[in-house]
């Protein structure tokens, strides 16, 4: 009598394990710093978006998508006009994103969780669903999104590739469980988007252009095209992660897989990300905020300064010290520029988006200052990344004198976070110009309350550009009162 094999059940995927766990989550199972913390970013996203919204990258984007998209039931913030789920999300993505001044989270890699905001906005909106709806894709976005960012040694960064390679991965989740799909779905919607949108790093390195803020936008349109697909019984590889040829297999570092699914719903990833206090790339933070602290204190002032010394880490020197970023001529190679960045700080005692006009970028005096800057990387300071982002700025002035200052994390990070006005203020400053006073009250108001709203829809309807006739109904009160003076004294004379 023969032994007859055993066969053993093949392994179950990381892909089914995440989409399992998706599907059944639930705004119940959310923890109330959890629920606040989607209700914050998703403020902060808001006014990056309505800042975004005034951009010339956002304006070329929506030109073309007037072109292109079709009608649907997904908003455009700013001209609140309805259109494709899969257009309004590269829409809306890129407005939060082209301004690099949304959330920020970096391990392994980098990541802004928020730019996978837009693929629940528009899926919500077509599934007709509710506040609380919603802020369960802002929890699961974040989820997903920075626990991919911890799981690869090194990082795909390091091995340059860019992070919107991992928001293909994350954005279909997020997509499908608003659209409530089966996980079988959600897991063909991952290995649609994932297995034909890898992203290049060169489009961080260098010259910068319009497409640094745009991957990842892209990236979230891919996840929502993949849901819509796997909705109607499209198929993708289930085995894009972890199996041949898939993810691990192909980009070749160590992995450690369990990261992306050990302890979920034990603790929530969205309460450790962190907020921009500035429109920059996220390892120029750091030494912005232990210049503005040296100028400040000291009282310095641009023809008494030297020599400013950044010891930082040697991808910050790589990717923000190159030799283009020693004269940026682009708003996007500025913000990546940590010369420039720190010789706006050093000029104008702040760096907001006023400091990348194109007026501040060429301007002669900012400009004299970048050749003053020198970054070095340091390898002790690379031993404490990334549970440090830790800076050492030594500051020379023309006088002889040093002023150094180390700092370990910026405004913004979990350890200092933006409290809640700074973050309305940071949203009032974006949307000036785009909503009026009254627009932003109550937008303001749904966000903080969303978990009471009904209506997605009526959420999105909030953020219409008002202010230009808000701006004319004043215009017209001033002409009125001017003609009736003139009236008056007609009748006096």
């Amino acid at each position: 009598m023969s032994a007859t094999k055993s066969i053993a059940a093949p392994k179950e995927t990381v892909t089914a394990k995440m989409s399992r766990w998706a599907a059944g989550l639930q705004y119940e199972h959310l923890s109330q710093d959890a629920i606040y913390q989607a209700k914050r970013f998703l403020l902060d996203s808001f006014g990056c978006a309505l800042g975004g919204y005034q951009q010339h990258d956002v304006k070329i984007a929506l030109e073309v998508l007037g072109e292109v998209a079709g009608r649907g039931p997904a908003t455009v913030i700013g001209t609140g006009e309805r259109i494709d789920p899969v257009s309004a999300a590269l829409a809306n993505a890129l407005m939060i994103r082209c301004m690099d001044y949304n959330d920020i989270y970096w391990k392994q890699d980098p990541s802004h969780p928020s730019d996978i905001f837009p693929a629940a906005l528009a899926c919500c909106e077509r599934a007709g669903s509710s506040g609380k709806e919603l802020i369960v894709g802002l929890v699961l976005g974040h989820e997903f999104e920075m626990r991919f960012c911890e799981a690869a040694f090194p990082g795909i960064r390091e091995r340059g590739w860019h992070h919107a390679t991992l928001t293909a991965f994350v954005s279909p989740i997020v997509a499908g469980r608003a659209l409530h799909l089966s996980w079988e779905q959600i897991q063909h919607a991952i290995g649609i988007s994932a297995s034909r949108h890898c992203t290049l790093g060169a489009v961080t390195a260098g010259k910068l252009t319009m497409m640094k803020n745009t991957v990842d936008p892209m990236a979230t349109q891919s996840g929502v095209f993949a849901a819509l697909l796997a909705e109607r019984g499209y198929s993708g590889p289930e085995h894009v992660v972890d199996g041949k040829e898939g993810l691990t297999h192909v980009f070749g570092t160590e992995w450690k897989l369990n990261l992306l699914t050990d302890g979920l719903g034990d603790s929530w990833r969205i309460t450790q990300c962190g907020m921009k206090a500035f429109p920059t790339e996220a390892l120029t933070h750091t030494p912005i905020s232990a210049v503005l602290d040296l100028v400040k204190t000291n009282d310095l002032h641009p023809e008494q300064v030297e020599k400013i010394q950044i010891r930082s880490l040697a991808r910050a020197a790589d990717i923000l010290s190159d030799p283009s970023k020693y004269d940026p001529h682009t708003r996007e190679t500025a913000d990546h520029s940590l010369p420039y960045v720190i010789a706006a700080a050093l000029v104008e005692r702040k760096v907001t988006p006023v400091q990348f006009t194109m007026e501040k970028i060429m301007d002669p005096k900012i400009r004299a200052q970048l050749k003053k800057v020198e970054v070095v990387a340091d390898p002790e300071i690379e031993k404490v990344f990334p549970a440090l982002q830790r800076v050492i700025v030594n500051m020379t002035t023309t006088d002889g004198r040093t002023f150094s200052k180390q700092l370990d994390f910026p405004k913004g990070d979990p350890r200092n976070p933006l409290t809640d006005q700074e973050v309305e203020e940071k949203f009032g400053a974006l949307a000036e110009g785009v909503l009026s006073t009254g627009a932003q009250k109550r937008l303001k108001e749904a966000i903080w309350n969303l978990e009471d709203s009904d209506s997605i829809r009526k959420l999105m309807a909030l953020m219409k550009a008002d202010a230009q006739k808000e701006t004319a109904k004043i215009k017209s009160k001033v002409r009125s009162r001017v003609n009736g003076k003139k009236h008056r004294k007609t009748v006096l004379v």
